[in-house]
């Protein structure tokens, strides 16, 4: 089954400001963060690994829904990388010595990254089956 709905213009916007969003906050607050190197490492890395883990999520999701061959390992890993990130993510600011604001910033700001990520990939998705059907 092959989604053939064009995304509309204002979900597209709406989706590249939550990505934005989130990856900018996230990453300024790191940028401004009085922290050891080694911390903002740890911090940037599941950033970028959860962003590229929700999108391999919402990529094998798709391609099992318009019948595209995914194997069960790799859908697995998929699902299972987006979850390590957020336990991951859950875990750092657990033990971080950050105050409570903080520790919602970073949080939140992930999970709109996060969200952003599933959004533009979805929408670049709908956009190719759509002008693939048109032409």
């Amino acid at each position: 089954m092959i989604m053939n709905q064009k995304p509309s213009g204002a979900f597209i916007i709406a989706s590249w400001v939550a990505l934005g969003a989130g990856m900018a906050g996230y990453l300024i607050g790191l940028w401004k963060a009085e922290m050891l190197l080694n911390e903002k490492g740890y911090y940037f890395t599941l950033l970028m690994f959860g962003l590229f883990a929700v999108v391999s999520v919402q990529k094998s999701v798709r391609d099992r829904l318009e019948g595209i061959p995914v194997t069960d390992i790799y859908y697995g890993l998929s699902w299972f990388a987006t979850i390590l990130a957020i336990i991951l993510l859950a875990a750092g600011l657990w033990n971080a010595t950050f105050l409570p604001s903080e520790k919602g910033f970073y949080a939140f700001s992930f999970l709109l990254g996060l969200f952003g990520a599933i959004a533009v990939q979805k929408n670049t998705r709908d956009m190719q089956n759509f002008t693939k059907k048109e032409n």
